[in-house]
């Protein structure tokens, strides 16, 4: 039931099908056509409201085909639309696309509520779930038709009129209020610079970070004292808070000064003035508590954990629990460690470091402790080869063949790659793009993984194969010099790749449930992290690891300190990750209004059990801490942990069959796309899991893998 050609005019936002055509869509389009299609899209739901009405007034036993495929198509055509302008809106931002986007955001969530409010739709999707008549559901319908009614319910369809009216201003609201925060944390990124003239404020920098500064400098505008153009060499260096100036900077440089105002930039980023995010977070919290006892939870940690494969919230602190109790005792000697290097190095500031002190004495102990320099290893990592590595796990994991279609599809941005997937026989079995780079004026940070297009069939029944973004933010290319991936860059491109596997590999043939849709949040990590185990795995290391100027492989003994340091630091790096988590859990399931405390102050008495380094004052942490005010994962950061336990289990498994014998590395992998990669989201999650490995996880290989095993002992 496509949209009437009659009822809207052509335009590259309204084509609803296929792969856009990203230069085409501008925001004068998002600002007219939006409009025209949400008021098509009402339309078209009230024809459906109507033929539904027409079947339970006389009493028949209803189908599948008559509510849901035509409502996923209806969803479908907004999520299409729609989905391109939040795209364009993370990746090519300007100040016209974002005023369009956060104009049409409120009238979308209106019409995301209408339908997860119709009580003629959820009393036909009761029916279809209740009735004992044929035609059955088979358990993959089921799944989809329990999280329909399911998310039906907390879109607030069992409310009266006034609290309804209620609930709907409120998600709008929350909506608004969480773009306002995202767009608040870009501008505060965008917003601080700071332009250094003298080669000792930038001693210790690798020739890599110098470079991206210069860069920087060059486009700001910047010369050198003599006029001439910023250079590595000569400067000047335009130092930034995004991750590709702001890492190596606090990671390497020697000024301490320098890196206690970089330091104290970042953690304060979007807390004061115009952008001050800290009035915004009480009151989103505020709303979703609202929001989550109008619909008869007791707090939003309830609301959420509802639809997750988390049993609740005790379930929830016990696993963050047990993980705090095994990093916290590592945290607290790798400290000391850190400590007594910076004191054999007679720095000052080694009795008592502070937070912008720990990862240059990290990676100064790291260094020592394995001669390992994790910067003097970009050559090893250009991007081609660390894709033709992946490429060439995934045909040895998964049996398919990856294919460069640079050139088949249109493209946003000139660094956008395009590749096809094939399935082993030579047949398409899905596409990605590819978006590698860093763009700080233009392109919100971070690096995810979304939608383009869904497995699922035409109206025609014809196939139609799963495109995914995947968007990374590395350090981009220089004049004839390619992009040198950073080791943790090399990890970060593997996870993406996991969820890409996840959408692009599924064979469930109900769009509702293909890939990663109807995958419980808290176990869509597992692919993901799954993914980032392989990059110390040596077959595929030392595969894709060669110079990228000679071509020589990464020598024997890189490869060792790479290996033995994988669990250097792991305390600090699993206790910060426990902070965040229940930091975020405790937000949504303790604080209120009345409590007496601000989130921030919530936030430093969990400190006080959760960190080895209290926040300092100017520590502001929340205000952008964009993954749960203005992502996805509200009460649901936990989920990377929870997951982790998942994926590392999953890796396991490789492990006992022998990472050595190819054979059973294959048969292992191939069990793997067959379960956890094909199955999405069909089943529960914790049936597909035991599906792959016989039984259910546990948190064993994880802690092992960590290193935390000795210290969780001890306790």
């Amino acid at each position: 039931m496509p949209v009437a050609v009659n009822e809207i005019k052509s335009s590259a936002l309204l084509q609803g099908e296929g792969i856009p055509n990203f230069t085409a869509i501008t925001a004068q389009q998002v600002q007219d056509h939006m409009p025209e299609l949400l008021c098509a899209l009402n339309k078209q739901f009230s024809r459906l409201e109507q033929d539904i009405d027409k079947v339970l007034v006389s009493g028949k036993s209803i189908n599948w085909e008559q509510v849901m495929s035509p409502l996923h198509r209806l969803q479908e055509q907004l999520r299409w639309s729609w989905g391109v302008v939040s795209h364009l809106n993370g990746v090519c931002n300007t100040s016209e696309l974002r005023q369009a986007h956060a104009a049409q955001e409120p009238e979308v969530v209106r019409f995301g509520n209408l339908m997860g409010q119709s009580q003629t739709l959820h009393r036909a999707l009761r029916r279809l779930k209740d009735q004992t008549s044929r035609p059955l559901l088979d358990s993959t319908q089921q799944r989809i038709l329990n999280a329909e009614l399911l998310s039906m319910d907390q879109r607030g369809v069992g409310l009266d009129d006034d609290a309804q009216q209620a609930f709907n201003t409120t998600s709008e609201q929350l909506a608004e209020l969480s773009t306002c925060f995202s767009n608040h944390v870009l501008d505060a990124t965008q917003g601080w610079s700071l332009l250094l003239n003298r080669s000792a404020q930038v001693e210790g920098l690798p020739q890599r970070a110098l470079e991206v500064l210069s860069l920087a400098a060059k486009q700001a505008g910047d010369h050198r004292e003599d006029g001439g153009e910023p250079t590595a060499e000569q400067g000047p260096w335009r130092l930034g808070l995004d991750m590709p100036r702001y890492i190596p900077f606090i990671t390497h440089a020697k000024d301490r000064g320098l890196r206690e105002t970089l330091y104290k930039a970042h953690v304060s980023r979007a807390s004061a003035g115009e952008l001050n995010n800290q009035p915004l977070i009480e009151e989103l919290l505020s709303l979703r508590l609202e929001q989550a006892q109008r619909l008869g939870y007791r707090n939003w940690a309830e609301l959420s954990l509802a639809s997750k494969m988390a049993e609740g919230v005790e379930a929830v602190e016990q696993l963050l629990d047990e993980l705090r109790a095994a990093a916290l005792p590592a945290a607290q000697k790798e400290l000391i460690e850190l400590e007594a290097c910076a004191k054999k190095h007679g720095a000052p500031e080694a009795s008592q470091l502070k937070p912008w002190d720990v990862n240059f004495w990290a990676e100064r102990l790291r260094q020592e402790r394995f001669d390992l320099d994790q910067e003097a290893l970009r050559p090893w990592f250009p991007l081609p080869q660390v894709l033709e590595g992946l490429f060439g796990l995934c045909e040895r994991l998964f049996g398919i063949r990856i294919q460069s279609a640079d050139g088949e599809a249109p493209i946003w941005h000139q660094d956008v790659r395009y590749f096809r997937v094939l399935n082993a026989n030579g047949s398409d079995l899905a596409a990605f793009y590819l978006d590698p780079y860093s763009r700080p004026a233009s392109k919100r940070g971070g690096a995810w993984m979304d939608e383009c297009l869904t497995r699922s069939k035409s109206l025609e029944g014809q196939s139609i194969l799963p495109v995914a973004y995947l968007i990374c933010n590395q350090t981009p290319p220089q004049a004839e010099t390619p992009s040198l991936m950073s080791f943790d860059e090399v990890e970060t491109l593997f996870h993406e790749f996991g969820h890409g596997l996840q959408h692009m590999l599924t064979t469930v043939e109900y769009p509702q449930a293909a890939g990663i849709n109807n995958v419980e949040w808290d176990a869509v990590e597992l692919p993901s992290q799954f993914m980032e185990n392989w990059c110390l795995d040596r077959t595929t290391l030392m595969g894709m690891a060669r110079h990228w100027r000679t071509g020589e492989p990464l020598p024997e003994e890189e490869f060792a300190k790479l290996r033995s340091s994988r669990t250097f630091n792991a305390g600090l790096a699993t206790l910060r990750q426990v902070h965040f988590a229940l930091t975020d859990l405790r937000l949504h399931s303790c604080w209120t209004p009345d409590l007496g405390v601000t989130p921030d102050q919530l936030r430093r008495q969990i400190a006080q059990t959760t960190t080895v380094m209290l926040p300092i004052a100017e520590d502001q942490f929340l205000c952008s801490f964009g993954h749960i005010f203005a992502g996805g994962y509200s009460a649901g950061y936990y989920s990377y942990k929870w997951a982790e336990v998942l994926s590392a289990d999953a890796f396991a498994a490789f492990e006992e069959a022998g990472l050595e014998l190819e054979d059973q590395v294959r048969l292992t992998g191939a069990r793997f796309r067959d379960t956890v990669l094909s199955l999405g989201g069909s089943h529960s999650p914790a049936d597909v899991y035991e599906q792959f490995r016989g039984r259910p996880a546990t948190t064993e290989a994880l802690i092992r893998h960590s290193g935390l095993a000795a210290s969780a002992a001890d306790q």
